[in-house]
């Protein structure tokens, strides 16, 4: 995987360079770096994996909190001259159609844990290693790690890449994801911890 592409892209959070990494020079879904314009390598970076929820990201989906914590973390790469990086892993890895498959369990019960299991997938079948190697090319080895899933900064923690700091997203629940964060905090160990 290399970078493939990039340009400046004003934002409505400020002004950042969009980075595209592939394989392939003719890949369609590229994974992304959002790098603002005046980042310092030399101090540690700020920060936020986030993988690809179009349901949220785009359609600002009430299910989850995907959505807000792309705001949030944009919001924080413009103020603290940061980096966000953008995996194509639709769905804690098992794809759109599969997440959709999941929702429907979901709307009969399950947790969203139970909803991918039942699927034949592991609750979370992401990975954290293509982030590692973008980090690696644009010479960040220092980080303020923007997230509260363990998983993340025990993947990150095994890499090259050093975490001085972590830093929590806090996203206020809804009638529509309450369940699904309680899941997060409850079974997928989650750093928060919800309100009763």
């Amino acid at each position: 995987m290399k970078k493939q592409a990039e340009a400046i892209l004003p934002t409505d959070w400020g002004p950042f360079k969009i980075i595209a990494y592939s394989d392939s020079k003719t890949e369609n879904m590229p994974h992304i770096a959002m790098v603002h314009e005046e980042v310092d390598f030399d101090k540690p970076v700020l920060l936020r994996v986030h993988s690809e929820c179009m349901t949220g990201d785009l359609f600002k989906s009430n299910r989850c909190d995907c959505g807000e914590q792309l705001d949030i973390a944009m919001k924080m790469a413009a103020k603290h001259k940061g980096v966000v990086i953008y995996l194509r892993q639709e769905g804690r890895g098992i794809g759109l159609i599969n997440k959709l498959k999941a929702y429907n369990l979901q709307d009969t019960g399950m947790n969203t844990v139970d909803a991918n299991v039942h699927l034949g997938f592991e609750p979370d079948e992401r990975q954290y290693d293509t982030a590692v190697q973008i980090l690696q090319d644009l010479g960040i080895f220092s980080i303020k790690l923007l997230t509260n899933n363990p998983t993340k900064i025990d993947a990150l923690e095994k890499s090259p890449i050093k975490i001085v700091k972590r830093l929590p997203i806090i996203i206020e629940p809804k009638d529509e994801n309450k369940e699904y964060m309680k899941t997060k905090q409850d079974i997928m160990g989650h750093l928060y911890k919800l309100k009763s």
